[in-house]
C-alpha cells in the first residue's frame, strides 16, 4: 500500500495497510517484550535496546499519526500530560514561553507551578488575539510559543499561521495543541506548527478507555531528539497494550470525528438564541468571534466539542447537568459516548470558565436525542 496515493480517511481505516510479514495478518499483534537479545558481537543492530525508549508495537500508531499529520517523526507517551511536558522540559531553566490564558487546566496549573519553579518563565495572553502575542514574545529570549486551538473549554481560536509566522521571526518554536481539532480538521504543520501535540485519549483513541500521548515534529531537528530523551530518560513511555488500543481506535478516527463535529453543529444551531441559554460557545457558529479564522484552518467540520452557559447561574448549571439521562456526567471529551461537565469547578480556582457554563463533548449517538434531553434537563424542576 501507497498511503500517498489515497484519501487520509482510507490510509487510517487500514492503519497504512501495514501486513505482518510472518503471519500475513490485517491486524497488528502486541509485543510486550521489555528487552531485546544482543547480537554475539554486543551490538543491537536490530535497532531495539529496551522498551524505555521504544517498542515494535509503537511503530504503527507513530508511523500512521505521523503521515496524518504530515511529520518527520512522531512519539507516545504515557498521557497527554507527559507529552505537553515533555517539549516544555526539553527547554532549559530561563527560557521564556508564551502561552494562552485559556487552555487545558491541568497544563496550565503545571506551567504556573511547576515548570516556574524548575526557573521557565512563563508569560500567558489572550492567545485569541495576534497582537497580544506578539507583544508577549521576545526576540531572542522566547524559545516556544505554545498554542490550543480550539481552545478548552471556551473553545476560543488562535490563528496558527499567525502564530507560526511571530514565534518564527523572533527565532522560537510553535507548538499546538490540537487535541480538540484532530488532524482530521487541522493540519497545523501545514500552517507552520513545529510540534503538534495531542492527548490521544481523546479524539485519536475514541472510546474512553486508554491514557496515551502524542507529538509530531514537523523536522527531525536536535529539539525533538531532546523531547524524545526526556521521554525515554523520565520514563513516560506508552504500554504496549495502550498503543495497540490506540491504533485501533484511530482506525475509526475519520468516522467518529465528523460525526461529532455534525452532532454538535445541530446542537449548537439549536440552542443558540434559547429562552434558557444565556449564550452558545461553539466556532462553528458565525456569531462566534474566531469563526471565520476557524472556517480558513479547519477542514470538514469545527469539533466536536461546545459549551452552553446556563441563564440562572451556577446551580442552574449544575442542576440541567444533574438531570440530563443520555448525556453522561464526567471529566474528558472525544469519545462516543456524551459527556456533560460543569467546568468551573472542576477547575476550580483561576478556571477561566464562566460559573454558568456546561462543557458538552458531543460523541456519535443521534443528535436529536442528544438535543431532546438537554431540553427536558433545561425545563425539569
Amino acid at each position: 500500500m501507497e498511503p500517498q496515493s489515497f484519501k487520509p480517511a482510507s490510509v487510517a481505516a487500514q492503519a497504512l495497510g501495514w501486513i505482518d510479514e510472518k503471519t500475513r495478518a490485517i491486524s497488528p499483534g502486541i509485543q510486550p517484550a521489555t528487552t531485546y537479545l544482543r547480537d554475539e558481537d554486543n551490538q543491537f543492530r536490530s535497532g531495539r535496546v529496551y522498551a524505555r525508549a521504544d517498542n515494535p508495537t509503537f511503530d504503527q500508531p507513530e508511523a500512521l499519526l505521523n503521515h496524518l499529520e504530515h511529520g518527520a517523526g512522531a512519539a507516545l507517551f504515557s498521557s497527554g500530560m507527559a507529552a505537553a511536558t515533555s517539549v516544555f522540559l526539553a527547554l532549559k531553566p530561563g527560557d521564556h514561553v508564551v502561552a494562552p490564558k485559556v487552555m487545558y487546566w491541568a497544563l496550565r496549573h503545571w506551567l504556573t507551578g511547576y515548570a516556574t519553579e524548575w526557573g521557565l518563565k512563563i508569560d500567558l495572553v489572550d492567545a485569541s488575539d495576534s497582537a497580544a502575542i506578539a507583544r508577549a514574545v521576545q526576540p531572542g529570549r522566547t524559545k516556544l510559543v505554545w498554542i490550543e486551538t480550539p481552545a478548552n473549554p471556551t473553545w476560543v481560536i488562535t490563528d496558527i499561521a499567525v502564530a507560526a509566522e511571530i514565534a518564527h521571526r523572533a527565532g522560537a518554536i510553535l507548538a499546538v495543541d490540537s487535541t480538540t481539532a484532530s488532524p482530521v480538521l487541522t493540519q497545523s504543520i501545514a500552517l507552520g506548527a513545529d510540534i503538534v501535540m495531542h492527548s490521544a485519549t481523546k479524539y485519536l483513541n475514541g472510546h474512553s478507555d486508554v491514557i496515551a500521548g502524542a507529538l509530531v515534529t514537523a523536522k527531525d531537528n536536535a529539539f525533538w531528539q531532546r523531547i524524545k530523551s526526556v521521554r525515554k530518560n523520565g520514563g513516560a513511555v506508552l504500554g504496549t497494550f495502550e498503543a495497540w488500543l490506540l491504533l485501533r481506535g484511530m482506525r475509526t478516527l475519520f468516522v467518529r470525528v465528523p460525526a461529532a463535529c455534525r452532532g454538535a453543529q445541530k446542537i449548537a444551531e439549536y440552542f443558540s438564541g434559547h429562552d434558557r441559554i444565556e449564550g452558545v460557545l461553539y466556532p462553528g457558529l458565525p456569531s462566534a468571534p474566531g469563526h471565520a479564522i476557524a472556517a480558513k484552518q479547519m477542514s470538514g467540520g469545527f469539533g466536536g466539542m461546545l459549551s452552553l452557559r446556563i441563564k440562572g447561574g451556577e446551580a442552574a448549571a449544575i442542576g440541567v447537568a444533574a438531570r440530563t439521562q443520555l448525556w453522561k456526567r464526567a471529566t474528558s471529551l472525544g469519545g462516543v459516548e456524551s459527556l456533560i461537565e460543569h467546568r468551573a469547578s472542576a477547575e476550580g480556582a483561576n478556571s477561566p470558565a464562566p460559573a454558568d457554563m456546561l462543557r458538552l463533548s458531543v460523541g456519535i449517538e443521534d443528535a436529536d436525542d442528544l438535543i431532546a434531553d438537554l431540553e427536558q434537563a433545561l425545563v425539569a424542576k
